[in-house]
């Protein structure tokens, strides 16, 4: 048995790729030219250079592979020029796809985003089953992996053998660009947070992930969608977390959103339009923030297996490499 995993030089792509060679599958990853390959370092696999916008290149990697995990994605809240996130997510998505069909791929698994995944209007816990449009989403990313997951949902509907997993907040090792998440540690650790917006998110060790990807393709139903999550936490709980691995002090100062709001737009014009660099406070962060972004991770759990590692080890692992690697 063989799989080809997109995205392996990633975050979450390198801990699946770990977690399926593990598993005892044969691994090829697609690696494009400019990749950063440190997170395949010790790691068995085959490399296949590749661009998901080269459709040849794909049917090349992907002959002789019974499976598939699709985990690259164009991950940032701030792009120079936004149509990336449409050319990679999306398109580049539907590319692949259509190759995995043409060279009859066995069984797929898609990783979608948290994100994609509808919150209740009047609060309370996302699930798989939850409303959600397009309307809802805040920011290219989110907007593009929406997209991208109906494409793969009307795909599966015509027969496509996909599962579809959509990951929450992942923290661990190897988090090398870093994520969003990750960042927010590293500044953390830093210093960098004299306060904090009420908001919420769900956190999952990265390796839980992985774990859900190869339990998603080896009995996840096809057409389903699976919220892979451990842990609901308040931002202020995080930081709490973060403050007793590290012993940095976490905030005391909550700050209303809308008072961040006017600066985040101040940082996306100053990144548009002079720096061009990613604005220190994301605005698209800052519109997420106004939800309360927790799930309910029972299907998951209950079809796939639950999540093994606690979050604080989690967080701890994840303060742990970024103060060996330097980041902080």
């Amino acid at each position: 048995m063989k799989a080809l995993v997109t995205g392996a030089t990633g975050f979450v792509g390198a801990a699946v790729a770990r977690a399926v060679v593990a598993s005892g599958t044969d691994v090829r990853v697609l690696v494009r030219p400019e990749s950063d390959l440190r997170n395949l370092g010790g790691l068995n696999v085959e490399r296949a250079p590749g661009d998901l916008r080269d459709q040849a290149s794909l049917r090349r990697a992907l002959t002789g592979c019974q499976q598939l995990y699709h985990v690259a994605a164009h991950y940032a809240l701030w792009a120079q020029d936004p149509r990336v996130f449409y050319d990679i997510n999306v398109t580049g998505t539907r590319t692949l796809l259509e190759a995995a069909r043409a060279v009859g791929t066995a069984r797929i698994v898609y990783t979608s985003t948290i994100g994609a995944i509808g919150l209740p209007e009047g609060g309370g816990l996302g699930t798989e089953e939850a409303p959600v449009s397009l309307a809802q989403m805040a920011g290219d990313y989110k907007r593009s992996k929406y997209l991208a997951e109906q494409e793969v949902l009307k795909m599966a509907r015509e027969g496509l053998p996909v599962v579809i997993v959509n990951p929450s907040a992942p923290v661990g090792e190897r988090d090398i660009k870093p994520t969003p998440t990750g960042q927010m540690i590293v500044d953390f650790m830093k210093g960098l947070m004299p306060a904090y917006i009420e908001t919420g998110m769900n956190l999952i060790d990265v390796e839980d992930v992985a774990a859900g990807h190869v339990r998603a393709m080896e009995r996840g139903r096809l057409g389903e969608r699976y919220i892979l999550g451990n842990k609901n936490l308040t931002l202020k709980e995080i930081f709490e977390i973060l403050s007793r691995l590290t012993g940095i002090p976490a905030p005391r100062i909550k700050l209303p959103r809308l008072a961040i709001l006017p600066l985040a737009y101040a940082n996306q014009w100053l990144a548009d339009h002079i720096t061009h660099q990613a604005p220190r406070i994301p605005l698209e962060g800052v519109k997420m923030a106004k939800y309360r972004m927790h799930y309910d991770c029972g299907k998951a759990a209950q079809e796939l297996g639950p999540p093994q590692i606690p979050v604080e080890v989690a967080l701890g692992k994840a303060v742990r490499w970024f103060r060996d690697q330097g980041y902080a």
